[in-house]
């Protein structure tokens, strides 16, 4: 099998998560190809996520690192055995590389955390939300690849309501649900489907007040699968987003979603009656928002 020319993420996670167990038992790489059997330059192309490494060798690095009876391995030999077939497969070579990979982690999560700033996450837009804010993006689109965009956001959000769906806590800024997007009947449909979602067993969902503090800049989505240790941090950026792996990033935003649960307003509970609440919450303050759109 030739090497890969465009690896996912998932394979260069991979291949970085090799590097990492071999730097942790200290090898070098010509010791850990002779730990392993196989040369130098195989190993190179495993640890860039080139090429694949299979689980008996895997299992030969991980007892060389201490680590070969334990649930992390298991789930990094998971993860280099996987197919990276799914749904999002259809859309590969139509759509940005970046969406498919952020479909399969999707895929595979036990919990999707997220804050936004600026835009309702895109795993609760309503279609007609999300058709807005493609089509006066400020990243010239054609039509057909609005729509495709739109449908894969849409198939995106069927993760939520699947037989194993992750906990999904979002935290959303409140400038983010005030602008009227041109239609207050498009926003009136979207902060509905925010109380409708958060209905949800699975889903949690706060808002952070403009009275509130200095909001952090960023927009950021952690997603954790069953092992904490490989999950990943994608930080928005208009041009690029960032995946970020590393313990020390997962760290940093970890504490930052536990600051930002910590000063947004209690999460919407949409079973409460409004005479029983008495303390300001999310709910009414999307309560709030919706009036003026009637």
């Amino acid at each position: 099998m030739g090497l890969r020319a465009n690896p996912t993420y998932r394979q260069r996670r991979f291949g970085a998560e090799v590097r990492k167990l071999r730097e942790h038992a200290g090898l070098s790489v010509g010791q850990s190809a002779a730990v392993m059997s196989m040369n130098q330059s195989h190993i190179s192309n495993v640890e860039s996520g080139r090429t694949g490494l299979s689980p008996e060798r895997l299992r030969a690095l991980a007892a060389a690192a201490g680590r070969e009876d334990s649930t992390y391995v298991d789930a990094l030999m998971e993860m280099g055995q996987a197919s990276g077939k799914g749904w999002w497969t259809a859309y590969r070579g139509k759509l940005r590389p970046s969406l498919m990979d952020l479909a399969e982690l999707e895929a595979g999560a036990d919990a999707i955390l997220c804050y936004e700033p600026t835009f309702v996450p895109g795993l609760l837009q309503t279609r007609e939300y999300a058709t807005a804010i493609h089509r006066a993006g400020y990243v010239r689109t054609s039509r057909e690849e609005d729509e495709l965009a739109i449908e894969f956001r849409l198939e995106r959000q069927k993760a939520l309501t699947d037989e194993r769906a992750p906990r999904f806590h979002a935290i959303i800024h409140e400038a983010a649900l005030s602008p009227s997007l041109g239609d207050r009947t498009l926003m009136r449909g979207q902060l509905l489907r925010l109380i409708e979602l958060s209905r949800l067993p699975n889903v949690t969902l706060q808002v952070v007040p403009f009275d509130g503090p200095v909001p952090f800049g960023s927009s950021f989505t952690m997603i954790e699968p069953a092992v904490a240790e490989l999950s990943t941090v994608i930080v928005a950026h208009v041009e690029k987003s960032m995946y970020l792996g590393d313990a020390d990033a997962l760290a940093r935003y970890h504490g930052a979603l536990a600051k930002m649960c910590d000063v947004a307003l209690p999460p919407v509970d949409a079973t409460v009656s409004p005479e029983a609440r008495g303390v300001k919450d999310s709910l009414g303050l999307i309560q709030r928002l919706l009036y003026p759109l009637l």
